[in-house]
């Protein structure tokens, strides 16, 4: 897992917006010119980045990058 203790606050802020992005897509409607299988796995791409990004600890591997965030639309992105 990657470790981003070297990162800033502008940069950690960064990451939360990109993850509200995933959020928005994955509670987004199949698209129009979007084939079912393609919008599963458009969803799905997104859960994982969501994922990933909520599990982002420091350096020492126990300290989360994450301070007073909140996380509620993200964990009900993750859970759908």
């Amino acid at each position: 897992m990657a470790k981003l203790q070297d990162q800033t606050a502008d940069e950690i802020a960064a990451h939360y917006v990109a993850m509200g992005h995933s959020v928005d897509e994955v509670n987004s409607s199949q698209g129009d010119d979007e084939t079912t299988d393609e919008f599963t796995a458009r969803k799905a791409r997104n859960v994982e980045h969501l994922v990933l990004m909520k599990a982002k600890k420091k350096i020492d591997g126990t300290t989360s990058i994450w301070g007073s965030e909140s996380f509620t639309a993200i964990d009900a992105a993750i859970a759908s």
